[in-house]
């Protein structure tokens, strides 16, 4: 299975805001007041009033090919992989490939952190949260949190393939 994540553009992202802009702003009167509007006899006729909107919700799970904690996917520079929380990381992000390793970023979901098997290293505040990076070498089976099992399975060119599972 191979599979590429890249980061969302500025572009998109812009964009959908813009729609959301647009959205929110359209009206059934003319003014965009939703008040009151006038019938073509001269009458006035109330408009419907804008429904509140929904609460936020809490953040959505990690989705992607390593969001149940297990795959095997091909990545390149600024890929971001999410991996379910259980593991301890957020969102690992691919800041360099070289000839012999691959260097990731990630910030850390809970108070503390180890890494077995790749070099590392990181920073944790006492209420939890920081980030860690990792440099791991392709063939290297590493154990991250004692929880889950990385392995950069090749290198080539510009582009890698990594392993991910529970580790056990």
């Amino acid at each position: 299975m191979a599979t590429v994540l890249r980061r969302m553009s500025s572009t998109a992202v812009v964009a959908v805001g813009v729609l959301a802009v647009l959205t929110s702003c359209s009206a059934d009167s003319p003014d965009g007041s939703g008040a009151e509007s006038s019938a073509p006899d001269g009458a006035s006729t109330p408009t419907q009033e804008a429904t509140p909107s929904p609460s936020p919700s809490p953040s959505p799970s990690p989705s992607g090919p390593c969001a149940d904690g297990t795959c095997q996917i091909e990545v390149a520079v600024g890929d971001v992989v999410a991996v379910p929380g259980r593991y301890g990381l957020g969102p690992i992000e691919v800041t360099r490939i070289t000839a012999g390793a691959v260097e990731m970023v990630a910030p850390l979901t809970g108070s503390g952190y180890s890494v077995s098997g790749c070099s590392g290293g990181g920073g944790v505040s006492s209420q939890g949260g920081g980030g860690v990076e990792m440099s791991c070498r392709a063939g290297t089976v590493a154990t991250i949190n004692d929880v889950m099992r990385f392995e950069v399975v090749k290198i080539s060119g510009a582009g890698a393939v990594l392993r991910i599972e529970p580790a056990g």
